[in-house]
């Protein structure tokens, strides 16, 4: 079993940065693959980054990629997601997501999710 809990969330302006960071329980985090989703009001649950547990591979959605960032800490069993150049449109509730094994981008491939961590970006 494995818990997580997102943090770092908030209100930025357009243009700014936020990192999130989620925190993973158990003592097997390095062989998770981790992904970040988000989920916009009244739309479903996008995928936003992924990144591999071992010799760490990174993937990204086009909407984000070249300004956010994802890495992991298997030390601290801790994933992060670095947000530039913030626009109205990120804002979503973002959640973390782990699986054993193989990465996928597949929302129906993740074993676990935290709870979110909102974040809203103003004009």
């Amino acid at each position: 079993q494995v818990q997580l809990v997102e943090s770092g969330g908030g209100l930025v302006q357009a243009g700014g940065s936020l990192r999130l960071s989620c925190a993973a329980s158990g003592r097997t985090f390095s062989s998770y693959a981790m992904d970040w989703f988000r989920q916009a009001p009244g739309k479903e649950r996008d995928f936003v980054a992924a990144i591999s547990w071992r010799a760490p591979s990174t993937y990204y959605a086009d909407s984000v990629k070249g300004r956010f960032t994802i890495s992991r800490d298997n030390a601290k069993n801790t994933v992060y997601l670095q947000m530039n150049s913030l626009k109205p449109e990120d804002t979503a509730v973002y959640y973390c997501a782990a699986r054993q094994g193989v990465v996928t981008t597949r929302r129906d491939g993740m074993d676990y999710w935290g709870k979110g961590t909102l974040v809203t970006v103003s004009s």
